[in-house]
């Protein structure tokens, strides 16, 4: 034990990031969740106060123009794009994941045009991918096929319209090949949607070097942009003259204040806007992502691996053999920023965890998921994790 408390020290000494951790509004407890909401950025609370009281309360309307509030969902996704790999000019960010899955979905099966009646879905995805799926099939006459990932490219073919996939899987941290999978697709001539919700913040995505149609995500994981923050649409730069949203709401409108009753879509990304964005969650997003200044994520992805990493190595130091079992693959290559351990009464360990100042969280039936965000966690919180584990599965 004092060897690996040794270890996590000379580690948090060498980290690179740590001095990232006073960024965030943080106490003494291990937080491991980052991967369901991320921690507050210091910056956030004096940001909304000003966007509440002066730019609310004093400028009310005229914020729309001298706040910024109209131009807030293009200028935010800029923020974002250089996390994902992209150039400026093909993100907005609005709605919830759920909805801009949906909305890529239908212009993917869209673009792909006739002959194609197929959407290929992740059979591992998390739910509401799927409901959003089935959904999107029964409205553009496709047919839905579920397919486990690593099946993908011998499930496509020339009825293939589009391929709905997740980078990270949600319950077991594994991390899909983006590229490959993307090219794959592509051969087929199909459209890929990729869902980035797990891995955008704590891994390069590369969106524009690997040629992804679409692309979403949320924003309050490890981009830490608070409890229901807006989420984000990508539309490659070559397809945005050939989106077309099923859900064409005034906010992408070519004329948005011509009040036409006929709809005539914008152009670039701002095709991806509905409805009047949610300006005080969009505007805490935008304060939370200055906790990224400066911040390059090769050096985020190389400390997750490390922590993850020395996780597993903890909990195998520390944890009785046969009580826990990893989901999550060993192999960096293969791995998000999460573990996941099978252990047969994890809701009740989870909540002795808790208890005693870890918090991870629970799946049902038997997964304690612990999520590592590289911005504010260090080795010696991996260290402790892993040992109150141990304690708590006794």
């Amino acid at each position: 034990m004092s060897e690996l408390k040794s270890a996590a020290g000379e580690l948090d000494a060498a980290d690179e990031l740590a001095a990232l951790r006073e960024r965030f509004v943080l106490d003494d407890v291990v937080y491991l969740d980052g991967n369901s909401l991320g921690a507050l950025p210091a910056g956030v609370p004096a940001r909304v106060a000003d966007v509440v009281g002066r730019q609310w309360g004093e400028l009310r309307i005229r914020s729309w123009e001298e706040s910024g509030w109209w131009s807030a969902p293009e200028r935010i996704g800029d923020r974002i794009a250089p996390l994902v790999g992209a150039a400026a000019g093909q993100i907005v960010v609005g709605d919830s994941t759920s909805v801009n899955v949906f909305k890529a979905l239908v212009a993917a099966v869209r673009m792909a045009g006739e002959g194609r009646d197929e959407i290929v879905v992740d059979a591992t995805t998390f739910p509401t991918d799927g409901y959003i799926a089935e959904s999107a099939a029964r409205m553009t006459g496709c047919a839905l096929r579920p397919v486990a990932p690593s099946e993908v490219p011998s499930a496509l073919g020339d009825r293939t319209a589009a391929v709905l996939l997740n980078h990270v899987d949600y319950r077991t941290g594994r991390l899909h090949d983006l590229p490959a999978l993307t090219a794959a697709v592509h051969a087929a001539g199909a459209y890929v949607v990729w869902d980035l919700c797990h891995s955008a913040g704590a891994l390069p995505v590369g969106l524009d070097e690997h040629g992804v149609d679409l692309a979403v995500g949320c924003t309050y994981k490890y981009l830490n942009g608070g409890p229901g923050s807006p989420a984000y649409l990508y539309v490659r730069r070559v397809l945005q003259n050939r989106f077309d949203s099923p859900l064409p709401g005034w906010n992408s409108h070519a004329e948005p204040f011509g009040m036409r009753p006929a709809y005539a879509p914008a152009s670039g990304a701002v095709r991806g806007r509905v409805g009047t964005p949610d300006i005080l969650s969009m505007l805490a997003l935008e304060a939370a992502l200055d906790v990224w200044e400066g911040v390059p994520v090769e050096a985020v992805r190389a400390k997750s691996l490390a922590l993850t990493g020395f996780f597993l190595r903890c909990v195998g130091e520390y944890v009785p053999d046969g009580r826990v079992e990893s989901l999550t693959p060993a192999a960096h290559a293969e791995r998000g920023s999460q573990v996941a351990l099978r252990c047969d009464d994890a809701g009740d360990v989870m909540k002795r965890l808790i208890e005693r100042g870890v918090v991870g969280d629970f799946r049902a039936p038997d997964v304690l998921r612990f999520g590592f965000t590289p911005l504010y966690v260090g080795f010696a919180d991996v260290e402790r994790a892993a040992r109150v584990l141990a304690e708590a599965v006794v």
